[in-house]
């Protein structure tokens, strides 16, 4: 019987591959370094980030219809820190970026999630298969050593838990991706995502069930499932904060509160710009 079972999963695995053989050739150029068991130190796994990019990539193409704009100014090599403003009342903007850069750029942008997420049934483990990590500073500072990127939402919950009447407002802005920034002399990529604040509208929260679950809250939002919105992710100039300084200057709150003010200023005014230029919420 243990034959006949390992068998199935053998061939099983096979025709996954198979089916999924055009996004595990896009993965050949991402830096993934297996640790000996099938997934990288963090948990990745190839085949896992395959299937996923294979389900996200019908809602980025089909029905978020996901336009990028500045595609060109993302790095060509080596590591650096995406930053970007956070929306939606659950995380598809984070889904949908993942899967844009991982699409147009062959790299698999390492999300940091907040403390709460890895706990998570089913989903902890699957989002860390497809290559979130937890933002401790050794976690951090391994993969921007080893030349990957980082993607980072400043806002953290408050960005993706705000109503509707705020709307394109940035909330409080962590300082922890300047921080990194400087202490590893690596760019800043600021990045705006929009049409994700109008996706699913939110417009209250249930915070005694969410301590229950062990989420901050469970959301009320005023549709059921995400409205098919068209996204615009617009991807700006690197920051190089690091420039004139050196790594012990990330010690000096005022340091890392300048860097991280520029970095926000550069999300906000790509915004701003791409706002103006949008069309409609479906166009």
């Amino acid at each position: 019987m243990r034959g006949v079972l390992a068998t199935a999963r053998h061939w099983g695995r096979q025709g996954l591959r198979r089916l999924l053989s055009s996004e595990l050739e896009l993965l050949r150029s991402a830096p993934i370094r297996d640790a000996g068991h099938g997934y990288d130190l963090f948990g990745l796994e190839p085949e896992r980030v395959a299937l996923m990019l294979a389900l996200l990539g019908q809602l980025h193409r089909r029905y978020f219809r996901v336009r990028a704009h500045g595609v060109e100014l993302l790095p060509t090599r080596g590591p650096a820190i995406l930053a970007s403003n956070h929306s939606g009342t659950l995380p598809f903007d984070a889904t949908m970026l993942w899967t844009d850069v991982l699409l147009r750029r062959g790299r698999i942008p390492r999300a940091v999630a907040d403390f709460f997420v890895a706990g998570m049934p089913f989903v902890g483990t699957l989002f860390t298969r497809c290559g979130m990590v937890g933002g401790t500073p050794g976690n951090l500072r391994a993969l921007l050593e080893s030349g990957e990127w980082v993607l980072l939402f400043p806002e953290g919950v408050p960005g993706i838990a705000k109503p509707i009447w705020k709307r394109y407002q940035l909330q409080e802005w962590r300082e922890g991706h300047a921080e990194l920034a400087l202490r590893h002399r690596v760019p800043v990529v600021p990045v705006a995502l929009i049409g994700a604040e109008e996706q699913m509208p939110l417009i209250g929260h249930l915070h005694k069930l969410g301590s229950l679950l062990g989420v901050p809250y469970v959301p009320i939002p005023l549709t059921p499932f995400p409205l098919p919105v068209r996204y615009h992710i617009h991807y700006g100039e690197p920051l190089v904060l690091h420039e004139g300084l050196h790594p012990e200057d990330a010690d000096d709150p005022e340091v890392v509160k300048r860097a991280a003010s520029r970095v926000r200023a550069a999300v906000q005014a790509l915004l701003d710009r791409g706002l103006r230029q949008r069309q409609g919420l479906f166009r």
